[in-house]
């Protein structure tokens, strides 16, 4: 039994560190090409020596709310290290 514990918490692991690692790119996706949340890793120099832009997709969709409209989020970008 502890066997079949050992390889679930081993194989979650390996899933969830897969699941974040982010994609490298030379250059930025276009508009209407990152999907809303989806994570991408860009090399494309802006942010300095040791240093690349991740870019988190945000959503150009609006809707209604109790009577009220909503936008969507824009796109996030950040200067992380390598």
């Amino acid at each position: 039994m502890r066997v079949d514990i050992y390889i679930s918490i081993v194989a979650l692991a390996m899933i969830a560190s897969s699941a974040s690692t982010a994609q490298m790119l030379k250059k930025e996706p276009g508009a209407g090409q990152l999907a809303a949340g989806a994570v991408v890793l860009v090399d494309d120099g802006t942010c300095g020596p040791g240093k690349v832009k991740q870019v988190t997709g945000g959503s150009n969709i609006s809707m209604s709310r109790g009577g009220q409209m909503t936008t969507g989020s824009a796109r996030k970008r950040k200067c992380v290290i390598k």
